[in-house]
């Protein structure tokens, strides 16, 4: 295989411990996983190996196409498709272990005609505006017939103080005494944290189990999984009042050293982290100059002099503090990691 100058450092048992945590704020629900855009970009189905080795019964991909990345790694549990299902997908769908996620009318429709009896869920809007059916439709009679697995809906504000999330739930707990199934769910990460009172029968976190702190009830709990290293492709001096990247938004005010390193927006290193960024070294912070490029980084190296071309740096990559770095969201810091990193579980 191919040398990759970048890596993504992985730790199983700190993603293990964070659905510990999460399960144990479930209280008496169970605590599922949603593994969606390749398990938020870190690799769905080692994700699944490990959190169904630790008791996971209960996963969540976007599609179907995400679904056959993890179906035979699933060892007994479940998965639901959570954009439920198109034209394209019903063959398939119906000869699937997994279950769509209906949201439409006419996914209820083409779900009834294509696998009669089978289980399925069902996704209610109670206020995102994003997918699901709207209570009306919900109480239409459109579901009967229908054998929900999960009726679930999504909270809309659940990282922030908001009567909205109030609201939600009680929308949520009306339908779940109108409509029947095996068990109801609404809080991702950070309704776990709201509290018992919206876990229902099964939770479903995401950004949590990969790092991120979704509110403070988190934080001091949720360990970080996922570090980021590159190596330098070059070390050079650089003379008072020279500039450096595109923009020439840094100029040297005294003679400096330089590193370049092997990452850049390509790689999910986003320019957000210009002028901002950091990477670390034998203790030494190493602060990013000048503006992130494609595929290089300039950080500034004086105070890390055994650091040569060929080793390794580690960027600053804790999700809350890249987050007040970059200006981006935990969740586009995980899912825009690039496909260059090997990734390296430990």
């Amino acid at each position: 295989m191919p040398h990759s100058p970048l890596r993504l450092i992985l730790d199983g048992q700190a993603l293990v411990s964070n659905w510990r945590w999460l399960d144990s704020r479930s209280g008496s629900a169970a605590c599922g996983a949603a593994v969606k855009a390749d398990g938020y970009g870190l690799g769905a189905a080692q994700i699944v190996r490990r959190l169904a080795g630790a008791g996971c019964r209960d996963f969540f991909v976007a599609t179907w196409a995400e679904a056959d990345t993890v179906i035979d790694t699933l060892g007994g549990a479940s998965l639901s498709v959570l954009h439920g299902v198109a034209g394209e997908d019903i063959a398939s769908a119906a000869a699937s272990p997994a279950r769509p996620v209906l949201n439409t009318p006419r996914q209820v429709g083409l779900w009834k005609q294509a696998a009669p009896g089978r289980p399925c869920d069902v996704m209610i809007d109670t206020g995102i505006g994003r997918l699901g059916l709207s209570p009306y439709e919900a109480r239409s009679g459109l579901l009967d017939g229908l054998t929900i697995d999960t009726l679930m809906s999504h909270l809309a504000r659940a990282d922030e103080q908001s009567e909205m999330n109030s609201r939600q739930r009680a929308a949520f707990a009306a339908l779940a005494e109108a409509i029947p199934a095996r068990r109801y769910s609404l809080a991702n990460s950070a309704g776990i944290c709201l509290g018992a009172d919206y876990a229902f029968g099964l939770t479903r976190p995401g950004l949590a189990l990969y790092g991120g702190i979704p509110r403070g009830e988190a934080s001091g709990h949720i360990r970080q999984v996922v570090r980021v290293e590159a190596q330098v492709v070059q070390r050079k001096p650089i003379p008072a009042g020279s500039s450096v990247g595109y923009g020439a938004t840094f100029t040297a005010d005294r003679e400096r050293e330089l590193a370049i390193l092997n990452i850049g927006y390509a790689d999910g290193y986003l320019r957000g982290f210009s002028g901002r960024g950091r990477a670390f070294f034998e203790g030494a912070v190493l602060p990013v100059a000048g503006r992130v490029s494609m595929d290089l980084t300039a950080v500034l190296a004086d105070d890390a002099p055994n650091l040569a071309e060929g080793e390794w740096v580690e960027l600053d990559y804790a999700l809350p503090a890249a987050a007040a770095q970059s200006g981006l969201s935990q969740y586009e810091l995980l899912t825009t990691l690039g496909r260059r990193h090997r990734k390296e579980w430990r």
